[in-house]
């Protein structure tokens, strides 16, 4: 056939292939357009001569050498043979390490013991890449930090099975490519620049392997005879068992003598039973190579820029889930293949110590069980028990393919086989640490459901499950699915219609999705606890009987939920935290709510998931679930478990119908948890000193969301007051018809109380007698609104001011020594910042969400960074918190400001100092930020993401542009670097910073249920004390005209009237 590399050639330079790449993979296609099959005949080749073994060398090792030697490990796999889709050296292989865990700690045991510098390198791939390096920061950062830990391999086109033109995938174009095989190590060597920086820094020798070998181990042994040897290449190679026989082997060239790797895929069907004798072809390559960088550069200089490795032809379809897309052919080449291209190279032989890979589930059901132990230098060795010999494991490969299902199989532990000489397991069964297998056992299981083996001894028996009880309630079934579009999780978690949500198996796949991403993340569910509470919203009980069932399928054995299922969030939040004992900590929650938006019926529904941090998820494990929500097949439910009681307070055990097996659900307080961390954070006695004197009187309005019995625990059982203080505090599914969002427009009935209209003015109340104060909570209990006798407090003074006050008001601060850090997301005024300036507290200005207040306070003890607690922190939107908890807390702003309130009235005869004066006050000293904001709900998306995108294409022309008395000092789109991860969050909000310090800043929410809210922040700063009185709407009417101008969201979303003015 006639074909042109060009077009492969235009392919592989456009996404910027390295030159050495193109070459290499150049000389495979023209061996396949030439007709060359890649196959090796039988005819043409001779057995390998004897070998050296390894066993027998006997030489003093050379430690100079270490320092001359790189370590490199082949990482580009993702392991989805066996049912993985990240990096497959990620894989737990025992005691909670990963491969790439006792890879690092053998690097660093080396460098340590022989006080040598063994270089360390990975071969990643472009699937790899990102989890690999997160790992390695995450856990070696001293190894991340090094350079040249990464060298990435390269990719190379999918080839249409008849053109041999590159193939196609308009679906998803990362189809298009494919891995080149491990043989592309040379050409990332070479295209990189990694080759010539080695020799340069004085690198001699390297040792590669694959990472999922943990017996291919740094021998300086080998190294020295290696160096000794002078040779240019050496392979290390095992002796064939009938294990081995259908794959590679070593061979030698009849033509010239050459050392050649033949593999199963270069075997031609008419010499297979040649290629399968062991006594004839006796070695197979382990993968473990040892090359000469000098001598490779030499061979790379001779053939022109790239080593050509012989081809190997794989037949594929381009969509590798979809056998009737495209036919394409993929060619690989193999690393050990180059051996026949160094003149002089050899072999050895080596133990099979040395050669431990996990292929299988097999394999790793050894690894993980007590027939294996990590030596000193974390190594994988041989159990001394077991006589020198591993027992052979033959797992059912339709059952246990997946590690997936291996997990599920060993959930309550990994069985001895200590003393075992064969297992075989036929059928779905369930394993644990109390079984001991002796002798050859084999388990048998022909009915579909799992079944558990007796614990005990089982010694040189048969054990036949098919007619043994199963797990009754506890038994998972297994349900087919599709994915539905649009379940992203956002900052606040997925937030739909609430009839969007209740479709059949809606709720299912993002649970299930959420499942599958914690597991793959690591976190272990059959240990701790889920907790499962919401805000009460439509469909909530629902829901919560849904993840129970869902959650004991996929392995979760003890739930603590909400009575009523009721939880506010910071609640949840706190229970992650406080709750014990110890061995029952949470490793999260979900979290059912829409926080401020309506719900019912033909409103919103939300879920969330917080970590065990108390946190919302990071962005990391939410586009993971998201990942899986757009590839789910089916899910796990229990749908024989009966209906939970959540209504009343106690403890319920589910056991298995075979006894093996049992569940606790605990239903709990509500409130308690909460509640008894306030006590420790404020000072009760002194509030209901305050809120006893005959001048002052309180309204908290709960908007029948959560917070309802929040505020009644603390405010009536807690402080003694009438239930009166407590205003619509019973949860409604639907918040009682009204939209439970605590700001002027939505509280009306609390607004209107306090002497105010929706703009926050002061009306006419004709003599009726106002509360001193008033508050309000959200659906959820995470935000709040702060209120005087007819006085407004924005939320940006209400943050600015806690912190002002925070020391002398609230023991939590002064009790650790001081607040020490403040943080306010960007659209937040700048109120907080002259607080922090004049107090000298650390500043963050971060993007909108919690989670990035989180890092923060997390700074010390999950980064190793400096510690900014005691915290505050606070948004614009209503919500305020500390580090107490990971997410804003609403009643906490209340009581912080009864805190601060009770501070300033020492004097119970005194006249009362009010909100008013409080705020009046802080003016004074610190003058006035001047805030709105304009939300603008429900707009089309498409009209909303234009105007967003129009004025970030305009941040330059707008610079220095003057427009009426303001000049646009500086326009941009906000890009927050994390200061404790370094991570980069972009596109947070398109700022105008005008030259007198005024702003105006737009952004779209995300935490609408359907449609776009355009948000429209409005602040100017007035330090004139003659000037702090102005209505708000007056003193910024001039800004707000120009920011209509600049984002003209009336040609896009057809109106300029806002739908809440806070």
């Amino acid at each position: 056939m006639t074909a042109s590399f060009e077009p492969v050639k235009a392919k592989m330079l456009a996404a910027e292939i390295s030159q050495s790449a193109i070459s290499a993979f150049e000389s495979s296609f023209n061996a396949l357009v030439s007709g060359e099959t890649g196959m090796i005949l039988e005819s043409t080749i001779s057995p390998a001569p004897e070998l050296v073994d390894a066993d027998s060398i006997d030489l003093t090792p050379d430690i100079s050498l270490l320092d001359r030697t790189v370590v490199l490990k082949l990482n580009g796999g993702l392991g989805t043979g066996m049912g993985l889709d990240k990096a497959k050296s990620l894989l737990e292989v025992k005691d909670g390490e990963t491969f790439l865990d006792l890879t690092a700690k053998q690097v660093m045991k080396m460098r340590k013991d022989f006080g040598c510098h063994v270089k360390f390198m990975l071969m990643n791939s472009f699937s790899t890449s990102d989890d690999t390096l997160a790992f390695f920061n995450d856990k070696y950062p001293e190894l991340a930090k090094e350079e040249g830990l990464e060298m990435m391999q390269n990719k190379v086109p999918k080839l249409d099975a008849t053109t041999f033109e590159p193939a196609t995938c308009k679906q998803n174009p990362e189809n298009e490519w494919c891995p080149p095989g491990h043989g592309d190590l040379y050409a990332a060597l070479i295209g990189s620049g990694c080759l010539d920086a080695l020799l340069s820094s004085g690198q001699k020798y390297m040792f590669v392997s694959n990472s999922d070998n943990l017996g291919a181990t740094l021998d300086l042994k080998i190294l020295t005879y290696f160096a000794k040897s002078d040779a240019p290449f050496m392979m290390e190679c095992c002796v064939r068992t009938e294990n081995d026989k259908k794959g590679g082997h070593l061979a030698m060239r009849k033509s010239d003598g050459q050392l050649i790797l033949r593999e199963s895929a270069m075997c031609a069907d008419a010499d297979e039973s040649a290629f399968q004798d062991i006594t004839k072809h006796k070695y197979f390559n382990t993968n473990n190579l040892w090359i000469r960088l000098d001598k490779l550069k030499e061979i790379v200089e001779k053939f022109g820029g790239f080593i050509p490795l012989p081809m190997i032809m794989n037949k594929k379809t381009v969509d590798p889930k979809d056998d009737s897309s495209q036919k394409v052919v993929q060619l690989e080449t193999a690393m050990g293949a180059a051996i026949e291209c160094f003149p002089g190279a050899t072999a050895i032989t080596v133990p099979r110590s040395r050669f431990a890979p996990v292929k299988k589930c097999d394999d790793l059901l050894l690894l993980r069980s007590d027939v294996y132990l990590i030596s000193e230098d974390f190594r994988t060795v041989l159990n001394p028990a077991c006589g020198g010999k591993a027992p052979v494991v033959s797992l059912d490969s339709k059952k246990y393919k997946l590690v997936e299902k291996l997990e599920e199989a060993i959930a309550r532990g990994v069985p001895s086989l200590i003393n075992c000489t064969r297992l075989k397991i036929t059928g779905p069964v369930l394993l644990s640490k109390k079984c001991k297998f002796v002798g050859d056992v084999a388990i048998i299981n022909d009915s579909s459901e799992h079944k558990s083996v007796p614990h005990g001894t089982h010694k040189d028996n048969k054990v036949d499950l098919t007619s043994a009880p199963g797990l009754g309630p506890l038994k998972a079934t297994i349900v087919s699915t599709a994915p539905f579009s649009g379940q992203k999780p956002g900052t606040s978690g997925l937030r739909k219609k609430t009839k969007e949500v209740m479709q059949k198996h809606y709720l299912n796949n993002f649970v299930q999705s959420t499942f599958n991403a914690l597991k793959e993340t690591g976190t272990i569910l059959s240990e701790g606890t889920l907790v499962i509470g919401g805000d009460g919203r439509y469909f909530n009980d629902e829901a919560i009987q849904m993840i129970v069932k869902m959650g004991i399928a996929n392995g979760v054995k003890r739930f603590w939920i909400g009575k009523d299922g009721l939880l506010s969030t910071p609640a949840v939040s706190c229970i992650i935290r406080e709750r014990g004992p110890v061995w029952q900590k949470s490793f999260g929650a979900f979290i059912l709510t829409a926080s401020h938006n309506p719900g019912g019926i033909d409103e919103d529904f939300g879920i969330k998931f917080n970590c065990e941090n108390g946190g919302p998820a990071p962005e990391k494990l939410t586009d993971l679930i998201y990942d899986h929500t757009t590839a789910i097949r089916s899910y796990k439910i229990c749908s024989e478990l009966p209906v939970v009681d959540i209504y009343n307070v106690g403890s319920t055990v589910i056991k298995s119908a075979d006894g093996h097996s049992s569940v606790t659900i605990e239903v709990i307080d509500s409130t308690k948890c909460q509640v008894d961390l306030l006590k420790t954070i404020f000072d009760f006695g002194a509030i209901k000193k305050l809120l006893d004197r005959d001048d002052f009187t309180m309204v908290y309005d709960s908007m029948n969301g959560v917070n309802g019995p929040y505020a009644k625990a603390v405010f009536i059982d807690e402080l003694g007051q009438e239930p009166s203080v407590c205003m619509n505090a019973t949860p409604m599914d639907d918040f009682n018809g009204h939209h439970a969002d605590p700001n002027l427009t939505y509280a009306e009935e609390l607004v209107a109380m306090m002497g105010l209209d929706r703009t926050g003015e002061k009306v006419d109340v004709e003599g009726r007698k106002i509360p001193s104060f008033g508050a309000a909570a959200d659906g959820d209990g995470d935000r709040n609104m702060i209120l005087g006798s007819q006085f407004f407090v924005t939320p940006s003074d209400s943050l600015a001011i806690i912190a002002a006050y925070a020391d002398e008001a609230i023991p939590f601060f002064k009790e650790q020594g001081g607040l020490k850090g403040v943080a306010r997301s960007m659209p937040t005024s700048g109120a907080v910042d002259l607080v922090a300036k004049d107090l000298n507290f650390d500043l963050f200005e971060t993007p909108t969400g919690w989670k990035f207040f989180g890092n923060l306070m997390d700074s010390k003890i999950a980064y190793g960074g400096k510690d900014y607690t005691p915290f505050i922190c606070g948004e614009e939107s209503f919500g305020t918190g500390s580090n107490h908890v990971r997410e804003k807390d609403g009643i906490w702003a209340v009581l912080a400001w009864l805190s601060i309130l009770a501070y300033c009235n020492p004097d119970p005869t005194a006249p009362l100092v009010t909100v008013e004066d409080v705020v009046r006050k802080h003016w004074s000293k610190y003058g006035r930020n001047y805030y709105c904001r304009w939300d603008f709900e429900g707009m089309p998306s498409e009209g909303a993401n234009a105007m967003m995108d129009k004025m970030r294409s305009e941040v330059i022309s707008n610079t220095n542009r003057v427009m009426g008395k303001y000049t646009i000092a500086k326009a941009d789109d906000f890009i927050y670097v994390d200061p404790v991860d370094g991570s980069i969050t972009k596109k947070q909000g398109i700022r105008f910073l005008m030259a007198d310090g005024s702003r105006i800043v737009f952004r779209l929410s995300g935490t609408a249920g359907s449609g776009a809210t355009v948000r429209m922040y409005i602040e100017q700063y007035e330090p004139d004390s003659t000037k702090l009185d102005m209505k708000v709407s007056d003193s910024l009417k001039e800004l707000v005209a120009v920011a209509l101008m600049l984002c003209d969201i009336k040609t896009f979303c057809g109106t300029d009237t806002p739908t809440v003015i806070t």
